[in-house]
């Protein structure tokens, strides 16, 4: 075994330290019942991660309107009813001395027709069918955002991430596409990022002094540039407000998809950031150790481990074990996937991944 600054603590601005540097990526599990509520196969499903090592775990994205559904088998937490079956995943995590945060999501534009009458965004989209909202709307979407989040807390989570990431509501207020509005929630950035501003200072009015907050972010694509993004990455962190800013990448390792900041890996274009308390965490394709001490030692706080983490529950201690370590190769079996926690519409979702689950033997 091998010292490794993955197993070094890492401590927050607010609430508990991560015992590791390995945090759980949010991922997409199809495992609520129709009306968003948890679940058993989602209490297996985190509660292995969370015994395999993980120092922070956080739960799939929860909607917090009924009309920001982004999946059939999505979880929500727009009503007091939800609050139960959270309570049993935040003490399952808890138990296991681990960090636990529940992520706060609307789809947007993106919201399936057969989840939604008519999805909703920050401007109508054509392309969608889906309408404007109007500034009473969006109002209310903020006021959801920060009910969900007081929910999450009731329900003994030590804080929230709000999903600002892949193309979502958040993100298509940020969108210099997306976002075609008139009023105080568009047109300059400060406009456009007004949203997740009021969403941060609601949750902070109403939530404890020492519940974290997080901000899942996109640094390309959606009709974002990277100049931007990141100068709004470093205004969120000098401001001090959030515990931590989660870049989803795709890839960490990739280049920015834009030519003049080519040269340099996305995640280079922001661990550089001054950033005072507020940590930086990077995800995308970190598949192994190595990978994630790579990423570590270009200056970011932590990694969060999605496709290696459905591989293998036990990723930390494996890695703990052996730096060097390979997770299984793709594709792998059904019931290999069912070994490490996955339950039957989990595994039905991951069978949509290219090249994730081996197809079946014909009889």
């Amino acid at each position: 075994m091998t010292a490794s600054p993955l197993f070094e603590p890492l401590t927050f601005a607010r609430g508990p330290a991560m015992e590791n540097r390995l945090m759980l990526a949010p991922m997409t599990s199809d495992q609520a019942t129709p009306d968003g509520r948890v679940t058993p196969d989602e209490e297996r499903w985190l509660g292995m991660r969370a015994r395999g090592g993980f120092g922070f775990v956080m739960t799939s994205a929860c909607y917090v309107q009924p009309q920001g559904k982004g999946g059939q088998g999505q979880f929500g937490i727009t009503s007091d009813d939800h609050i139960e079956g959270f309570t049993r995943l935040a003490d399952l995590i808890k138990a296991q001395g681990r960090v636990a945060a529940l992520q706060l999501h609307h789809a947007g534009i993106r919201s399936p027709k057969r989840c939604v009458p008519q999805p909703v965004g920050p401007s109508e989209d054509p392309a969608t069918g889906a309408r404007a909202l109007s500034t009473a709307e969006v109002e209310q979407l903020i006021q959801d955002f920060i009910s969900a989040a007081r929910r999450a807390e009731l329900a003994g989570f030590d804080g929230v991430e709000l999903h600002g990431a892949h193309g979502y509501i958040l993100t298509q207020f940020l969108s210099l596409t997306e976002n075609r509005r008139d009023d105080r929630y568009g047109g300059s950035l400060q406009n456009r990022s007004r949203v997740i501003a009021e969403i941060i200072d609601g949750i902070r009015a109403v939530c404890r002094p020492g519940f974290q907050l997080g901000l899942r972010l996109s640094p390309e694509r959606y009709g974002l540039r990277l100049a931007e993004m990141r100068d709004y990455a470093q205004d969120l962190m000098a401001g001090g407000k959030l515990d931590y800013i989660d870049m989803s990448m795709w890839d960490a390792s990739k280049e920015p998809e834009e030519v003049e900041h080519k040269g340099r890996s996305l995640t280079g274009w922001f661990a550089d950031l001054p950033r005072g308390q507020t940590r930086l965490g990077v995800a995308g394709k970190i598949m192994t150790p190595r990978i994630a001490e790579r990423l570590l030692a270009e200056g970011v706080d932590f990694v969060l481990i999605g496709r290696a983490a459905i591989l293998h529950h036990d990723f930390p201690e494996r890695a703990r074990a052996d730096l060097d370590f390979q997770p299984a190769p793709l594709p792998v079996t059904r019931d290999y996937l069912a070994a490490e926690g996955l339950g039957a519409r989990f595994l039905r979702y991951m069978a949509t991944w290219e090249n994730f689950v081996a197809a079946e033997p014909v009889a």
